[in-house]
């Protein structure tokens, strides 16, 4: 049985998944990219499927991998829940502004980690899709020039989490529970 989660999975996804950890295999990793990507990009005023739709590559894997990553590129040696890479800088803008859409073939590159997401979907008493759903969208946004460095930026990048999320039927992520 398909999980109702799952069932509108973008056909033809810009999203190219790597799956480093078999876990995610099992959770629908590409599925949730595909759909978490799709929404996203309509959100973004961009494509969000076939020809021209911008391309993501998301790798899933466990937390010894993101650890290492988390290292290698932040100098912090501690496994996170996901890591975000874009494929070009995003211009300057003003605290608490909506970036441009990005203009760019190519978003750039994640890693997710499966312990992390599913100990933190358990603590929140929420289902794996969803957290890891939400984990996608928030890098995403990461890709397309959203941050969360001072409180006015993320409250732009949150409310667009939670204008995302709600397209896919998902709850407020930063409601208390």
């Amino acid at each position: 049985m398909t999980d109702p989660a799952l069932a509108d999975a973008a056909p033809g996804s810009p999203v190219d998944v790597v799956i480093e950890d078999a876990r995610w295999q099992g959770a629908g990793l590409e599925a949730l990219a595909a759909r978490a990507a799709a929404a996203t990009l309509r959100h973004l005023g961009l494509q969000a499927t076939g020809e021209g739709a911008p391309e993501i590559v998301v790798m899933g894997c466990d937390d010894a991998r993101i650890a290492e990553l988390n290292a290698d590129f932040r100098g912090r040696p501690q496994p996170t829940n996901v890591l975000s890479w874009p494929s070009v800088e995003p211009p300057p803008r003003a605290p608490g502004a909506v970036p441009a859409p990005p203009d760019t073939d190519e978003l750039g590159d994640i890693a997710i980690s499966y312990d992390t997401c599913a100990r933190e979907a358990g603590a929140q008493g929420k289902p794996l899709s969803d957290h890891a759903t939400h984990l996608l969208v928030h890098a995403i946004l990461h890709l397309a020039g959203y941050d969360h460095e001072n409180d006015a930026d993320a409250d732009t990048m949150e409310n667009a989490e939670r204008a995302i999320l709600a397209t896919l039927a998902i709850s407020d992520p930063y409601q208390e529970h």
